[in-house]
């Protein structure tokens, strides 16, 4: 609860700080988002009409030494967001630029297309509604209408939650390659509460029974209180772009509600397939 202050007549004033009485932020830290700034900059510089460009180059154009575009560069294509032509040392925007670029395109375009949908889903359904996307082998929360009930499951957008305990991460990683499933499942698995499934073939098992069903299951394994029923959505390629998943209370939605609700969810999210483009072609 938001703790809320008087102003009363008896109650003194607190001072205003003065400008030079302000704390400064330490060398180190402003260094750092200089060079934050600086790197971002230089992304910046390249464009159509010079998609590469050199140390001296970039060092002019940010007016900046070139020891220091030096530095920067090394770290970005460290990352995979500038690439460095081995023939003339020159440098062009790197791969993984594009790989961020298409994961904010995915999102644009399954939200828009998705969002009317939504809204009538949380009308025919009272519950929390929920648009994933996959985002490396996690699962990240694009869309959320929450329940107009007093007790209701809430997330925030831009959340991100492993793939393996939620029913939009397993609704998606289900009918994904085995290369992908492999990284999911790598290395240990959290167990989030008493009920999350960290037995890799358990996982594998339940991923198959996704594929059987067409959609998937969280019974209390992400959030202790909360169950879901997610669906896939697909793209005009036929590959799984996001899923959609309606949420709430355990005590709310038994099993048994949650297979009820499976009907409208998967009618749902094959309109939304339908204005993606797929079975269109």
């Amino acid at each position: 609860m938001d703790r809320v202050t008087g102003t009363g007549r008896n109650q003194q004033r607190a001072k205003r700080p003065s400008l030079a009485s302000a704390p400064k932020k330490p060398k180190a830290e402003r260094n750092r988002l200089s060079s934050v700034a600086t790197a971002i900059r230089l992304l910046k510089a390249f464009s159509e009409a010079e998609e590469e460009l050199g140390v001296s180059a970039l060092a002019h154009k940010l007016g900046v030494a070139k020891s220091t575009v030096h530095r920067l560069a090394v770290t970005l294509v460290s990352e995979g967001l500038l690439e460095q032509d081995p023939r003339t040392d020159r440098y062009r925007l790197g791969i993984g630029l594009f790989g961020l670029g298409t994961l904010v395109r995915r999102r644009m375009n399954l939200s828009n297309e998705a969002r009317p949908f939504l809204f009538d889903l949380r009308a025919r359904t009272g519950e929390t509604i929920l648009l994933g996307i996959p985002a490396e082998t996690e699962v990240m929360y694009v869309y959320n209408l929450e329940s107009p009930q007093a007790l209701r499951m809430r997330s925030d957008i831009g959340v991100r939650r492993p793939a393996h305990c939620t029913a939009v991460g397993r609704a998606i990683f289900a009918y994904a390659p085995e290369t992908i499933v492999d990284r999911v499942l790598a290395g240990s698995l959290a167990r989030r509460t008493p009920k999350t499934v960290t037995d890799k073939a358990a996982l594998r098992a339940i991923f198959a029974g996704v594929r059987e069903r067409g959609y998937a299951i969280e019974d209390e394994e992400c959030e202790p209180g909360i169950r879901c029923i997610a669906a896939p959505v697909r793209g005009a390629d036929g590959a799984v772009a996001g899923a959609i998943g309606i949420a709430g209370p355990s005590q709310r939605l038994s099993l048994d509600v949650l297979a009820d609700l499976s009907k409208p969810l998967l009618e749902t999210a094959a309109a939304v397939s339908v204005r993606l483009g797929y079975g269109t072609r």
